[in-house]
């Protein structure tokens, strides 16, 4: 009998199982697959020696996370990678792209904005707190000044912060391509919080990639975790908690997967509670294998490692507004990754590898991929020429992939102000249940969607607080 059980290895799962076993816990964790992973897996998508990024590649989050960087991970073999520059943002085809600097002067010199510096320094230069206090429980923070001037400005919605934060239309295009990863319409809060936080982030400590592919980051966590005498098992589907041999269980699944997997330890009440947790909208993506680099007509943009396509603020909210509303706008954001421009070890000598994705209405399973072919060829003619191989996912190929992605929603659930803070239902510590001994630690608890571990790490502090539990016999 292990004092806790965790289903699921992505990385909240294993940030769980790892903080479980920090306190002297032992622990186990279930994986279904035949490899640890979940959001942050590499593979060979398209051809041999083309290593893919599954899903995310670029992590700001866990560069920079207070969980993270509690970690050994780099003598498990993490290593981080910082493209020369954060993010490039291409506008109207034609049209000088922008590029997000490191540094801040710099970069309110290529979006023409003189109160750029101004309006993020100040939270750029205790980006480490702000990222502490906005991703911890809900509680005093421990910078309140720091919190309550950033949280005014997030609790907008991205259009009105754009404005009220920038006067240059190329600053407010910047910022709207960050706020396009929460997956909101730009009209609606708190879409600027996420964007905000990203934006921020690009200053702070860029978006960074790990050498070798996004598995890299769950492959250090899983040997960190065997040292810490945690056990991995993996082709362990667990379809009823029963099976579970352990006085906790933490589900880092979907808030679906747990009331059908622990139906039976859960009142009614709750479960009903789960059934009405909102979806957000899926992505389409796709991964190409590359004969040279995008051929990009601003050749600054080779130097990031994530671009976003799809025009200024009024563009971006247009098409992000459309998704919501059920539809697939012709002119989608599509956030792109290079990572073969920093890290050429993941294709074969002369080849590189990109992907990008679109988002979609949940459920989506239509074509985009010469959507976003075509959206890279208007700013990289010859593109197409340029493509060996590539491979496609909706969102019905993303649940497949990963049950926690219902509907493709890879975020874990919508971003909505109601769900910012009590996903996946309002209780004071959203990763407890009613049953003490069960608790959720997937993106469907806060902080939310992103590489961070700290939806597990949150959980195991709660399962913590009742050390006594954990011991019973």
């Amino acid at each position: 009998m292990f004092d806790a059980a965790v289903i699921g290895s992505g990385p909240n799962g294993l940030a769980a199982a790892i903080t479980l076993a920090r306190a002297g816990r032992s622990v186990v964790v279930h994986e279904r697959s035949d490899s640890v992973g979940g959001s942050a897996r590499s593979a060979e998508l398209t051809l041999p020696g083309y290593l893919h990024d599954v899903c995310s590649a670029a992590h700001p989050m866990a560069a920079a996370g207070a969980f993270f960087n509690t970690l050994p991970l780099r003598e498990h073999g993490l290593e981080w990678i910082r493209p020369e520059h954060p993010v490039g943002h291409a506008l109207d085809p034609g049209e000088r792209a922008i590029i997000q600097h490191h540094d801040l002067h710099a970069t309110a010199q290529e979006v023409c904005d003189p109160g750029y510096v101004r309006a993020l320094e100040p939270f750029v230069e205790r980006y480490a707190e702000l990222l502490q206090d906005g991703t911890a429980p809900l509680g005093i923070p421990d910078s309140p000044v720091l919190m309550a001037r950033f949280g005014m400005r997030a609790l907008l919605p991205s259009t009105t912060l754009a404005g009220l934060l920038f006067s240059s239309r190329r600053a407010r295009a910047l910022f709207a391509g960050h706020a396009c990863h929460s997956c909101l319409p730009l009209s609606q809060p708190p879409s600027a919080a996420i964007g905000l936080m990203l934006h921020l982030a690009a200053h702070a400590v860029s978006f960074p990639m790990p050498r070798g592919g996004a598995g890299a980051i769950t492959a250090a966590m899983a040997s960190y975790l065997e040292s810490l005498g945690g056990r991995i098992e993996l082709n362990s589907e667990i379809t009823h908690i029963g099976q579970v041999q352990a006085r906790q269980v933490f589900f880092n699944t979907s808030p679906r997967a747990l009331a059908s997997i622990a139906r039976d330890a859960l009142p009614s009440g709750y479960l009903r509670a789960l059934s009405r947790f909102k979806r957000g909208p899926g992505v389409f993506k796709v991964d190409y294998a590359l004969s040279s680099p995008i051929p990009w007509t601003d050749a600054r943009l080779s130097r990031c490692g994530t671009v976003h396509l799809g025009g200024d603020l009024e563009a971006l909210s247009a098409s992000e507004a459309a998704v919501w509303r059920g539809e697939h706008p012709e002119r989608p954001f599509v956030l792109l990754t290079q990572p073969t421009q920093f890290d050429p070890g993941r294709a074969p000598e002369g080849g590189h590898i990109a992907w990008a994705y679109v988002h979609t209405p949940n459920g989506s399973t239509r074509d985009q991929s010469e959507v976003i072919t075509a959206a890279i060829e208007a700013h990289a003619p010859g593109f197409r020429d340029c493509v060996r191989a590539q491979h496609c996912m909706n969102n019905a190929d993303f649940e497949a992939y990963n049950p926690n992605y219902v509907g493709g929603d890879i975020n874990g659930g919508a971003n909505t102000l109601d769900q910012l803070f009590t996903r996946p239902v309002a209780r004071f510590a959203p990763w407890t249940t009613p049953n003490p001994d069960v608790f959720l630690c997937s993106a469907s608890t806060p902080p939310g969607g992103g590489v961070h571990g700290l939806g597990g790490h949150h959980a195991a502090l709660a399962a913590l607080a009742q050390p006594r539990r954990l011991t019973e016999g």
